[in-house]
């Protein structure tokens, strides 16, 4: 167990070999903070509410410090507790069945095989409200670092930097994510909330979600059509990687590919 800033990491895993994460969990203390769009944010859409936010309570709750790994995805796999999903052989930018990618975001998984991942884990996935107020991390500002992102701090289409696919800025230049923890870590110690891939959270998207979470339901409704997916991509803009941006995905890809979503868990505190 290790403390910073008053937040507890709890190890859960250890490195096995040379360039594998160790596994933590980020208790976040319950509390209230200013959900939605940020003061002084010209892009924000109608669903992240008014500028300056609203403030929304949370419970404590613990949350993984890095995005599951396709090598974390692939002992579910082997466990029997989790489906492949659409792979590198179907689609160039999925990860899984990938040389040299374990330590790359599991991504191309639909909505219910990252829950059955994180059920595996005793976890779930977390919230929209518990994803934006760790992705935050105490800020008020577009990002947790300030008011603009390059790909200084996250892994992104930056619309600048190139790198080994010429005249291609989707992934920082590289056309797809990059390793887990390519980039610092928030205030929480918690890396690539925002970029690398996208994230699933529990909830069904809800325009009015903001004030059903400010009024005490964080869990939103109880069905819908799509689910909400937060933090941008290595494949999206600078506006889409905004704390309070809403993406939306339908739970099941079908015909699609969902190169951009991969997720991380969350868990309720013993």
């Amino acid at each position: 167990m290790m403390k910073l800033g008053g937040l507890v990491f709890i190890v859960v895993g250890s490195t096995v070999a040379t360039g594998v994460i160790a596994a933590e969990k980020v208790l976040i203390e319950d509390g209230a903070f200013q959900m939605g769009c940020s003061n002084g944010d010209t892009a924000c859409e109608n669903d992240e509410g008014k500028q300056g936010g609203i403030s929304v309570s949370v419970p404590a709750f613990l949350i993984d410090s890095h995005e599951v790994s396709v090598a974390e995805y692939m002992a579910c796999i082997e466990a029997g507790k989790c489906q492949r999903p659409k792979d590198h052989q179907r689609n160039k930018y999925c990860n899984v069945g990938a040389e040299g990618r374990g330590e790359h975001p599991a991504n191309c998984v639909d909505w219910q095989e990252a829950l059955d991942y994180c059920s595996w884990k005793e976890g779930r996935l977390p919230y929209e409200a518990e994803w934006e107020k760790a992705a935050r991390a105490n800020s008020l500002s577009r990002y947790p670092w300030g008011e603009a992102v390059s790909c200084k701090q996250a892994i992104l289409d930056d619309g600048v930097t190139m790198g080994s696919v010429p005249n291609e800025p989707d992934g920082c230049g590289e056309d797809r994510t990059w390793p887990r923890g390519s980039r610092q870590a928030n205030a929480y110690g918690l890396f690539d909330m925002h970029g690398n891939a996208g994230e699933w959270t529990m909830n069904w998207y809800a325009r009015d979600g903001l004030e059903r979470y400010a009024n005490g339901d964080i869990k939103g409704p109880d069905s819908g059509r799509q689910k909400v997916v937060r933090g941008g991509s290595w494949d999206e803009n600078v506006n889409n990687l905004r704390s309070s941006f809403r993406n939306v995905k339908p739970p099941i890809s079908g015909r699609s590919i969902y190169g951009s979503i991969g997720f991380r868990c969350a868990y309720d505190p013993k």
